[in-house]
């Protein structure tokens, strides 16, 4: 992963003073270290009248794997084909950003101590990167630089020479020119632009990344025409973090049309939506109603079915009335998530016992889930596929038959409300199909006429009068003997 800074000088602005603007001394190569491999500084020329300095990222492809967060959502978007063989330590990326944010730190923050001076100062400016990832073609490298002042050059990099019949790969070779820019502007450009153009982060994305973003583009990102696809991309199509992220932009862009402090103009907008209440997120609510259902029935032994991370665990040990609550998920990752999540390792003895963790498969009847009093599948039977359902639902209905069985599912119908969510798209990448009210209801009526339980269907979320609510619940309840001899007769 290699990408190259060029300035040119005169005798009283020699080009060399890229050295002290990049506080690297142009007579010497340096290596940094970084999560994922080594990154070194050296100078091809410096002089006078032209200065180069190269970045040189090497990237450990093992430490990739091992640290990174691999498939799934904004990761590697190779990684599903194969860990090991992808273009990441060849192509510029977010990997590349985060080490021009390291090795460069002060000149991002136009600090020079030597020459202070300097970072203020326009030069001329060529930046070239060999090997960029364009999702979205050149056109799209051109639409986001030019704005900023860039002459672009954007060439297609052919997928084999050889064979041009073939056509061209996403690859551009991009090559950057301007005499209108500080340095500390261009490598803000680039720490924002390179993986929006990647369209892909290394590391899962948290509210802190919009802070990074504010910092980096604040000052020019507000008043870009694609600020709405920038921020997206940036903060990897989160929509709540992509939401916070314009509202602050907007407030930089009113600060500046009224010539004012961002402060001011955020001070008055705080104050009032201090006194706003904020939504309860629905995985909350979820919690909430299923916790609700589960003091209902009495029930004090309770099995999370499908644990994942331990949130609905970590909720039901909070109230005493549940003195043993038994996490089971097939993921050992997921457990050991879950018990760092508890801190199991630091709780005490008491609490300690009334929780545990259990790996294990709901395809196959086991013996340990049974005699408890409820168990819950949340968010659960949407990530099955269809004909593994049966497995299932025979080895919690069937075998462990707990007194209780509380089942939560997204109602497919409600995606509609979804302004984030495509037309045609299910809510989470591993979900193999979404119910509507009616399927589920017959789902749940058709498994307590097989295994003799009735069945409550209660609404989680608001419930929308066309739509119904977000998520749908059933509260499943065995059947007394008495009441089995009565349908019976």
């Amino acid at each position: 992963m290699f990408l190259t800074i060029t300035t040119t000088g005169t005798p009283e602005r020699p080009a060399t003073d890229l050295g002290y603007l990049l506080h690297k001394h142009p007579g010497k190569s340096q290596a940094f270290s970084t999560s994922y491999g080594t990154a070194h500084v050296l100078y091809p020329e410096a002089d006078a009248e032209r200065c180069t300095a190269a970045l040189l990222l090497e990237v450990d492809a093992v430490a990739l794997v091992r640290r990174g967060k691999g498939k799934g959502r904004g990761g590697a978007p190779d990684a599903a084909l194969a860990q090991y063989v992808n273009d990441r330590p060849y192509a510029a990326s977010s990997l590349l950003a985060v080490a021009l944010s390291g090795v460069f730190s002060s000149a991002m923050r136009a600090v020079c101590t030597a020459k202070p001076e300097l970072p203020a100062q326009a030069r001329p400016l060529r930046i070239e990167v060999p090997a960029l990832p364009a999702r979205g073609g050149p056109g799209l490298v051109q639409r986001l630089f030019e704005p900023l002042g860039w002459t672009v050059t954007a060439d297609p990099v052919a997928l084999d020479s050889a064979f041009p019949e073939w056509g061209d790969s996403r690859y551009v070779r991009l090559v950057l020119e301007s005499e209108a820019l500080t340095l500390a502007e261009a490598l803000r450009h680039l720490y924002v632009l390179l993986p929006v153009l990647d369209d892909a982060k290394h590391y899962w994305v948290a509210e802190d990344e919009v802070d990074k973003l504010m910092r980096a583009g604040g000052a020019w990102l507000y008043n870009h025409p694609e600020v709405k696809l920038i921020t997206s991309r940036f903060l990897s199509r989160r929509w709540s973090l992509t939401r916070q992220a314009m509202e602050r932009l907007e407030l930089v862009r009113l600060a500046e049309s009224d010539d004012s402090a961002v402060e001011d103009i955020d001070n008055a907008v705080g104050a009032e939506a201090e006194t706003e209440e904020k939504p309860t997120p629905l995985a909350v609510q979820r919690r909430d109603a299923i916790i609700e259902a589960l003091r209902a029935c009495g029930a004090a032994r309770v099995l999370d079915l499908g644990c994942g991370q331990g949130q609905l665990v970590q909720a039901l040990l909070k109230d005493p009335a549940f003195t043993e609550i038994v996490g089971v998920d097939v993921s050992m990752r997921a457990l050991t998530i879950a018990a760092r999540r508890l801190k199991l390792d630091r709780m005490g003895e008491r609490q300690a016992s009334r929780v545990r963790f259990v790996q294990g498969s709901l395809a196959y009847t086991d013996t340990r889930l049974k005699g408890y009093d409820a168990a819950v599948l949340s968010e659960v039977i949407e990530h099955l596929d269809l004909p593994r359902l049966p497995a299932l639902e025979y080895t919690v209905f069937g075998a462990a038959r707990p007194r209780t069985v509380v089942v939560t599912t997204p109602n497919v119908e409600y995606n509609v409300r979804w302004e984030s969510l495509p037309a045609g798209h299910v809510r989470h990448g591993d979900h193999r199909f979404e119910w509507t009210r009616e399927e589920f209801r017959a789902w749940a009526a058709a498994v307590g006429e097989r295994h003799g339980y009735t069945v409550e269907f209660v609404p989680v979320g608001p419930d929308d009068p066309e739509v119904g609510p977000p998520t749908q619940m059933a509260v499943f309840t065995a059947r007394t003997t008495n009441e089995k001899e009565a349908k019976a007769a």
